[in-house]
């Protein structure tokens, strides 16, 4: 009997596996089509979210979570929904408008498969949109237990995955947030909410609420970092320590209304008017900041944390509005120079060659600034000991070399020549030149580049360099200029030629005037002459040809220039020069050439820039 009911069941699991096996094809032999399994159907073929499935259908949003692009749903239920209406005045899903309704669905999806695994704290953007802006909404991530948006949807069920991404069950409706749903779900601004709410009568929190004016707003909110470093700045012992007034008016003034500004919005120096009217500036280069109006700086450290009603960046400095009972203390270029550690061989140069007063006064400047690194390299560089061993005189022109006229940003820099305040030599009372190449960045002189841009202060603008900027020779220019590369190579193309060492010369033969040929000058002259390139220029004639472009023992600016000048050069050659509407020369072969830029101001000489290669008799 037991054997008996042993094959019988045996027969039965055959004949069921059978069955399975018949059911796996089709009559053709062909596989079978399994249903789909999208988000949308999901939440239809799920009893547990009828509501949602009827808030999808009042939408016309089933289509968007039955199609093939992924999302990542946050799926409330049934119960969920009923308190969302509950607590909303709503009495039945019919009765939220479908604007509304279709806003709070699209607060649920991140566009893409994000499971629960790849969540961490920190804000995301999904598919929803505010009054405020065009751009889509926030939600706040807090993974420390579990997974909670925006402080108030918890995740009870994760990573349901489906066809067309993955769903992740939340215990209420994720509500449309505005700027204090943030404050309040983000702990990093546990003290910011503490100070808004600290007492009875102030109103931040209901009017940071409203949806309707004074909104939209921009909220630049301080970290809990920041209450902290203000306390100890204050010497303040806790936050009831601050005066109300004091409080009140500081977090009027990170509040500006009537405006959703997102980071693309700022631009460099933007003066920003606040809630209670007061003011401040933010400077857009490189990091974002904010300088309140006592002179203090504060970091943008997040951005475009977009709420319903306006828009929240995150900032590491509390600001504080000015009293008026006195100016705020002053941001000069010496200020700025004094109180940053990384410029302190700056600052000891500056007062050794007595030009703080000149950097701390009323008229604008433009400074580039080398730190101590930079220092270190050129006393190593030029054999001083220590910043003492330095002449002061040198000193203070290799300062003054770094200094221009007025507020110079680094938009405002083109390739090309402008004037420092330094000079030396035989520059005589005419300022030394500067060649910038904007190229890749910004570099002077070929030996400096800008590492960080448009540093505002008070009484201009200063540009942090890498190297200290020498005094400049012709040959400085030369080398530094691209237009000069053909120039170069002539003049360092045999081993025996020594006009480099000659045109660094500070003494006899010093000063030069130098005609400088572009390089097009001297592909026209090696068209001219038939020649191939440069190495087939005789050495000779090589020689003659540059050391004619050259006048020795005289520094001969533009406005020294006079029609049918006569010019003796280097090797006692001649040339004349024209003056008239343009300046040209007519060299010994009357061969003529145009002065097309002049008045390079070096330290050992001028130079002038030509558009033909000019040839001594021969």
């Amino acid at each position: 009997m037991l054997k008996l009911s042993y094959l019988k069941n045996l027969a039965l699991v055959a004949f069921l596996s059978l069955g399975v096996m018949a059911c796996s094809s089709d009559d053709e032999g062909g596989d079978i089509i399994v249903p789909n399994n999208t988000i949308a159907d999901f939440v239809e073929t799920n009893q547990d979210y009828s509501s949602l499935n009827a808030a999808l259908i009042a939408t016309d949003l089933k289509a968007t979570l039955g199609g093939s692009t992924n999302y990542t749903v946050f799926a409330p239920n049934n119960a969920a929904f009923n308190a969302f209406l509950s607590a909303n005045g709503f009495e039945s899903l019919s009765a939220v408008p479908v604007g509304l309704l279709t806003q709070v669905l699209l607060n649920h999806v991140i566009e893409g498969t994000v499971f629960s695994g790849d969540l961490a704290t920190g804000y995301t953007t999904n598919l929803a949109t505010g009054a405020a802006s065009d751009a889509n909404l926030s939600m706040f991530i807090n993974t420390a237990d579990g997974v909670v948006i925006n402080g108030e949807s918890t995740v009870t069920t994760a990573d349901v995955e489906v066809d067309n991404g993955v769903i992740h069950a939340v215990n209420s409706v994720i509500g449309l947030p505005d700027v204090t749903t943030f404050a309040t779900a983000d702990p990093s601004f546990e003290i910011l909410v503490a100070a808004l709410t600290r007492d009875e009568d102030f109103n931040f929190v209901p009017i940071l609420q409203t949806q309707g004016d004074p909104a939209p707003f921009t909220v630049f909110a301080p970290t809990n970092q920041a209450f902290l470093d203000l306390l100890e700045e204050l010497d303040f012992g806790g936050l009831d320590d601050i005066p109300s007034d004091v409080l009140a008016a500081a977090l009027s003034y990170h509040v500006v209304t009537g405006a959703n500004v997102r980071s693309g919005d700022i631009t460099d120096g933007m003066e920003v008017t606040t809630f209670e009217s007061g003011t401040f500036t933010i400077n857009a280069n490189g990091d974002v900041t904010i300088t309140d109006e006592n002179g203090r700086t504060a970091t943008i450290v997040a951005v475009d944390v977009q709420a319903t009603n306006g828009v929240i960046h995150v900032i590491d400095t509390v600001l504080l509005p000015g009293d008026g009972s006195e100016p705020a203390p002053s941001n000069t270029i010496a200020d700025f120079v004094e109180n940053n550690d990384d410029y302190s061989s700056l600052n000891a140069a500056l007062e050794v060659a007595g030009l703080k007063e000149t950097l701390a006064g009323d008229a604008e400047l433009t400074v580039f600034a080398p730190n101590n690194a930079a220092f270190d390299a050129f006393l190593s560089t030029n054999g001083f000991a220590d910043l003492s061993a330095v002449p002061v005189d040198v000193l203070t022109q290799v300062l003054l070399n770094h200094v221009q006229s007025g507020s110079i940003y680094a938009a405002d820099l083109s390739t090309g020549y402008i004037e420092s305040m330094a000079s030396w030599g035989a520059s005589g009372d005419d300022n030394l030149s500067m060649y910038i190449n904007t190229e890749d960045g910004v570099m002077i002189n070929g030996v400096s580049t800008v590492t960080t841009p448009n540093v505002e202060v008070d009484n201009g603008v200063i540009h942090a360099v890498d190297a200290v900027i020498g005094l400049p020779d012709v040959v400085t220019f030369a080398t530094a200029d691209s237009t000069f590369e053909i120039l170069v190579a002539a003049l360092t193309r045999d081993d025996d030629f020594n006009f480099v060492s000659i045109l660094q010369t500070q003494g006899d033969p010093a000063p030069f005037t130098v005609f400088a040929p572009t390089n097009d000058a001297f592909v026209d002259f090696l068209g001219e002459f038939g020649f191939e390139d440069l190495d087939a220029i005789p050495s000779a004639v090589l020689s003659a040809a540059l050391s004619y472009h050259v006048v020795t023992g005289a520094n001969v600016r533009s406005t020294d220039i006079t029609n049918g000048m006569e010019v003796t050069t280097f090797e006692t050659g001649t040339f004349t020069i024209n003056a008239r509407d343009t300046v040209t020369i007519l060299d010994e072969n009357d061969r003529e050439s145009t002065v097309i830029a002049v008045d390079v101001q070096a330290t050992n000489g001028v130079i002038h820039v030509i558009d033909t290669v000019l040839l001594p008799e021969l």
